[in-house]
């Protein structure tokens, strides 16, 4: 599977590096591909380490002002010219995506993909990993547009929510499978 995560390029502590570390492991030992955004740093390091050592594949995709922040030696690694064109090429190469701790470059692209998926543009799994509880507000902000009537759709179709990278996987697997 390929599977799409949406995280942080900053240099995080250990509530979200294990979490990753723990998710990273299990892409890889299941052999399936991280797709992500190509960096060297951060998170994006982390989780890009962590599924090469456990022998998955990496496939990025970057964007021209953050080229020199790519990493080097992967699978793939396509540049888009700017991060609209970035989104657009994450989605279409992934058959699920995660949504990992981050800051407003993640956001974004998670409330992208939830519109899209909102509107039916999209019907892959979408997971958001709550890792220390990091996104307990916007699942509460989630929850209250569900009971207000703002989501055409009940949020479960939309996103599950997984407190670690088991319960996230097993979400991905069953996801995957032919109904």
């Amino acid at each position: 599977m390929n599977i799409c995560v949406f995280c942080s390029a900053s240099d995080l502590d250990e509530r979200y590096t294990a979490p990753a570390r723990e998710f990273a492991g299990l892409i890889g030992r299941g052999g399936h591909t991280l797709v992500w955004g190509g960096s060297n740093t951060g998170l994006m390091k982390v989780m890009a380490d962590g599924v090469e050592e456990s022998g998955g594949r990496l496939a990025g995709v970057s964007v021209r002002f953050l080229a020199h922040k790519a990493r080097p030696g992967v699978d793939e690694m396509v540049i888009a010219e700017d991060l609209a064109e970035r989104k657009r090429e994450l989605l279409s190469r992934a058959e699920a995506i995660v949504i990992m701790v981050g800051g407003a470059g993640t956001l974004d692209e998670a409330t992208e993909i939830l519109e899209l998926k909102k509107h039916g543009l999209h019907a892959k799994p979408v997971v958001l990993l709550n890792a220390a509880g990091f996104y307990d507000g916007l699942k509460e902000q989630l929850q209250r547009m569900e009971a207000e009537g703002f989501l055409p759709r009940p949020l479960a179709e939309l996103m599950h929510f997984a407190e670690d990278g088991a319960a996230a996987m097993a979400y991905l697997e069953q996801s995957a499978q032919p109904r």
